[in-house]
């Protein structure tokens, strides 16, 4: 008979290895099955988006020239017990000669292009599906309300704007969508975080035939800063049909003030009135924006996709204290498959009768197949007593998986 020569220390490791997954609290090994069970039932993305940005601006002698790739790569996995994960990794590279601003590389004799090179966890986070028509997320993530006025993701910069926060939404309610977030720290298009002490609520009902009313609060109080504001507001925006053309209607309101650490000075109105028509798949738009100014305190978006507004010139990022109004004409359509659009905006202060200066901005793009797009997009700002002349061309290509 066959005598084992594994020492009594050596059949007590064994014996122990061997009852391992029995004597294991079951919760323990479920937890186990369950994350692999997550994680093989996953989806990866990727995009690559290259772009060529050109900027020839009156008062710099050196017009710049940017040429960047911006990957991402992300993974989300499988839901269970109501659980996914999401991580997102960005990169952002020059491709080629260093030929612009980026603020932060010391090239200051070139206008801002503002895509700054970094490597960085654009997302991560969990999410969860609380039951009753609930969701929590908590992490670094994307978070766009409404039309991004507010809070977007400045999704055309090669860095897009994402935040660490805690987002809770509700549908419970009928034809009722609400959304809480707690925010700790903006991840900025220039790689830098900024923490905060942030909360924002927007609730919208859809239950009106006439369209959309929303409202909302946003309440932002900044580390080592006295940039705070607390901004309340109304949307309403619908569209009706009337034969072959669509009437198109927008109407907003909001008052922003002062909050936290904020000088009594902060208080300042904000105002859209907006009308189109859709016919033979044009879209036309006449719209009137005003952010209102005292000559002391502006009305500021500092979480807005504020490239979407006021301009592709970027000439209106921060609001001048005597405020601003723009009075815009938009016209979009198709031809063969190219969106086409072209936007004219006149813009002046809200306090006293200064003409700011005037924009056009026209854009080509098209959607090759289900992956590839392909555009071209153009921004002549005249100015009068804002800034300078500024003339802005972009090419670019990208690639979604």
């Amino acid at each position: 008979m066959y005598t084992s020569k594994l020492s009594r220390k050596q059949l007590v490791s064994l014996l122990a290895v061997a009852t391992l997954p029995v004597a294991m609290p079951f919760s323990a090994v479920h937890a186990e099955n369950a994350v692999t069970k997550a994680l093989a039932e996953g989806t990866g993305s990727a995009s690559l988006r290259y772009r060529y940005e050109v900027v020839d601006q009156q008062n710099v002698t050196e017009d710049a020239e940017a040429s960047t790739v911006r990957t991402r790569v992300g993974y989300k996995t499988g839901e269970v017990a109501g659980l996914t994960g999401y991580v997102e990794f960005e990169d952002v590279r020059v491709a080629g000669t260093e030929r612009y601003n980026s603020t932060a590389n010391g090239l200051g004799i070139y206008p801002v292009v503002a895509d700054v090179e970094s490597t960085e966890l654009n997302q991560g986070f969990l999410s969860y599906n609380a039951g009753a028509e609930t969701t929590v997320k908590a992490g670094r993530q994307r978070i766009i309300l409404d039309n991004a006025r507010f809070v977007g993701n400045v999704g055309w910069r090669q860095n897009e704007q994402t935040f660490d926060a805690l987002m809770v939404g509700n549908k419970s309610l009928p034809d009722t969508e609400v959304k809480f977030a707690y925010l700790s720290n903006i991840n900025t298009i220039t790689a830098k975080d900024v923490d905060l002490k942030g909360i924002l609520l927007n609730a919208t009902y859809s239950g009106l035939s006439a369209g959309k009313l929303t409202g909302y609060s946003y309440m932002l109080d900044y580390d080592n800063s006295t940039a705070d504001s607390q901004t309340l507001g109304v949307r309403f925006s619908g569209k009706q049909k009337a034969g072959d053309v669509g009437l198109l209607y927008t109407a907003e309101f909001a008052t922003q003030s002062d909050y936290a650490d904020a000088p009594s000075t902060v208080d300042a109105d904000y105002t859209l009135i907006e009308g189109g028509v859709t016919a033979a798949g044009v879209t036309a738009k006449l719209g009137y924006e005003v952010l209102s100014g005292d000559g002391t305190y502006g009305f500021q978006t500092p979480l807005a996709t504020k490239h979407a507004f006021n301009g592709w010139a970027d000439k209106f990022l921060a609001t001048p204290a005597t405020g601003l109004q723009d009075t815009y004409l938009s016209v979009m359509g198709k031809v063969a498959g190219v969106k086409l659009l072209g936007v004219y905006h006149d813009f002046s202060a809200d306090q006293g009768s200064a003409d700011y200066g005037s924009e056009i901005d026209l854009l080509a793009a098209k959607k090759i197949s289900k992956h590839y797009t392909v555009g071209v997009k153009y921004a002549s700002y005249d100015a009068d007593t804002v800034s300078v002349d500024t003339d802005k061309l972009w090419l670019w290509g990208q690639a979604s998986f």
